[in-house]
């Protein structure tokens, strides 16, 4: 069986980031069967009917797990940073607490909208 670069980046992280990194990106998925994962500037990519819409990664400032979000600049919500990004947004996480699936499911579904 072939280990694609996709599969690779979940299958190394530390059991902690891999958890997170999994329930993120089952919850990405869920948002809408026109979303499809992809490997792309070695990342974990999510297109939304064929464009970008967010990708998973990891800040090395704050040592935490985080999804990036193409049009972010248009949603405006707390937990979305900038960091001087141009148009996209970032949300951070602990990777050692619950994840605010809530929270993380009404930023993605205005996101969505975007498109």
């Amino acid at each position: 069986m072939n280990i694609t670069p996709l599969d690779n980046f979940y299958l190394q992280q530390s059991e902690s980031l891999k958890s997170c990194y999994l329930a993120l990106r089952d919850i990405i998925l869920a948002q809408s069967e026109q979303i499809t994962p992809e490997w792309k500037y070695g990342c974990p990519f999510f297109y939304f009917k064929g464009k970008m819409f967010c990708y998973l990664w990891f800040h090395k400032k704050y040592q935490q797990p985080y999804i990036a979000i193409m049009k972010g600049k248009a949603i405006r919500d707390p937990l979305l940073l900038a960091e001087g990004r141009v148009n996209i947004r970032i949300m951070l996480f602990n990777p050692e607490k619950d994840l605010p699936i809530k929270k993380i499911n009404n930023i993605l579904q205005k996101a969505l909208k975007l498109y």
